[in-house]
């Protein structure tokens, strides 16, 4: 079932967006805070109570959905090797980036009263051992997605190894798929009135008082992940999938405009999965590396991990090595890996990479200003990310456009 309507979602959430912009800017804090954060709060909720069901029937099908195992084991293989890669890449452009514009240089911010509790990273052994669930129902209350992930990963490969006997649960996860996924398209009917609160209330306690100080800072981040879609993403799409640039940022507009107005991922993955099979995804690679990428591909986050380290570090007078610089890609590959598809996610992440590296904890505080608009920005990066990865690694199994995608068809998100 596909809503129709004259005016289309993407176009209802920026009238949404813009009203609470308007509304945001002649309200006081505690009016938006008491009658328009509800209405942005209850939106995420929504999509939160969809989320886990959703990527573990997605994922179980995506990957048992694949026959042949050992195209399965490339197809994943490739998928993480993809995001690896394109994560660096990110971390990279938000350095290179930020010490061009030197975002906290000569900013003289008051730090009184600024306190950040401690954050102690975990070893790389405790870390990769924490991906296994001990038990898989406590990883899905508590919503522990790399668990949740980790999991259904092995269930869907377990599943795929049975051949024909597989057939009545796979079909079984794949409808439960599809109902998750006309249940969020039901939760995004609200989204336009979702986002209008969410925006309005972020206006009215910001304001422009804020955002003023910190303009560089957002200046950094935006051009960052701006030409990290055009000189990474767009070319990758255009020259290994062989979609022109125009085809590529009009079919993901809708999951991008989602990310953006929510700063949540996991928002936008029902509208990614649709754009991914519009742009010639076939629904088995796009229902595995999408929802995957909703946790691990993580670009724009890396981007901003970035960004704020060079800021931070000039706040405060450091001086980063090459060393430093490196470890701050490191980590914020693996920092990305474990950041939650959800919103101020990414905010918490940068404790850990600035730990790492000496940067004082305050800095976060700073940051944590404008944190609502650097999360627009970066969350909607991590979308447009999953896209072309599953566009991608599926022109690299010969596959794009290999299955016709009819928006009409019951069988289809």
């Amino acid at each position: 079932m596909t809503h129709k309507s004259k005016i289309s979602l993407a176009w209802q959430m920026m009238i949404g967006l813009a009203l609470g912009v308007v509304v945001g800017a002649l309200v006081s804090t505690d009016i938006a805070q008491t009658w328009l954060q509800p209405l942005g709060q209850l939106f995420i909720r929504l999509i939160r109570m969809v989320v886990v069901p959703l990527v573990i029937a997605t994922i179980i099908a995506g990957a048992a959905g694949i026959s042949d195992t050992s195209k399965l084991g490339r197809v994943a293989g490739k998928v993480m090797a993809l995001y690896a890669i394109t994560t660096a890449i990110a971390v990279a452009f938000g350095l290179f980036i930020a010490q061009v514009i030197h975002p906290g240089m000569g900013l003289d911010l008051s730090r009184e009263g600024l306190n950040v509790k401690q954050v102690t990273p975990p070893g790389l052994v405790t870390t990769l051992l924490n991906i296994v669930p001990i038990n898989p129902i406590e990883a899905m209350a508590k919503g522990s997605m790399l668990q949740i992930i980790f999991f259904s990963v092995i269930f869907g490969f377990g599943l795929s190894s049975l051949g024909e006997r597989c057939k009545p649960v796979l079909t079984f996860f794949e409808l439960v798929g599809d109902t998750m996924i006309r249940v969020t398209h039901m939760v995004m009917l609200y989204a336009p009135i979702g986002v209008f609160g969410l925006i309005a209330f972020t206006v009215s306690k910001h304001g422009l008082s804020v955002l003023l100080p910190l303009g560089a800072l957002i200046l950094s981040s935006f051009l960052a992940t701006t030409l990290f879609v055009f000189l990474c993403l767009v070319p990758m799409v255009r020259f290994v999938a062989g979609i022109p640039m125009m085809t590529f940022l009009k079919g993901i507009f809708e999951p991008w405009l989602v990310g953006f107005t929510t700063c949540s991922s996991a928002a936008a993955l029902p509208a990614n999965l649709d754009a991914a099979r519009r742009l010639g995804s076939t629904k088995t690679i796009a229902s595995f590396s999408i929802p995957l990428g909703n946790t691990i591909n993580m670009n724009g986050t890396a981007i901003y991990m970035g960004v704020c380290a060079i800021f931070a570090a000039e706040v405060f007078g450091l001086h980063l090595s090459l060393a430093d610089q490196l470890t701050i890609v490191l980590m914020g590959v693996l920092a990305a890996i474990g950041t939650a598809g959800v919103p101020g996610a990414g905010l918490i992440m940068t404790t850990i990479v600035f730990t790492q590296v000496g940067i004082p904890l305050e800095a976060v505080a700073l940051i944590a200003g404008v944190d609502r608009i650097l999360d627009m920005i970066r969350t909607s990066i991590n979308v447009v990310g999953d896209a072309a990865a599953a566009i991608t690694v599926t022109k690299l199994e010969g596959d794009l456009y290999s299955e016709a995608y009819d928006e009409d068809d019951p069988e289809e998100p």
